[in-house]
């Protein structure tokens, strides 16, 4: 848990999984808020869960690389 928490800020694992997390979030944002986005009706409640849906990408990606760093 501790190698996960210091990958999180870690250049070489952080870098493709803010990629992947810019890929992933943007379409879940669309998907899940676009509509309200278009139409200017997003609610902080909505901000909330938009960011969420770049972080949690970012947290898996990073999970996936250190899982398999540590594998590997």
């Amino acid at each position: 848990m501790k190698n996960f928490f210091s990958n999180l800020i870690n250049p070489y694992m952080a870098a493709p999984a803010l990629k992947v997390a810019l890929l992933v979030g943007s379409i879940l944002l669309f998907i899940n808020h676009g509509v309200a986005l278009f139409h200017g009706q997003m609610t902080s409640q909505r901000w909330v869960s938009a960011l969420l849906s770049y972080l949690v990408p970012y947290l898996v990606s990073i999970h996936g690389r250190s899982a398999s760093k540590q594998n590997g």
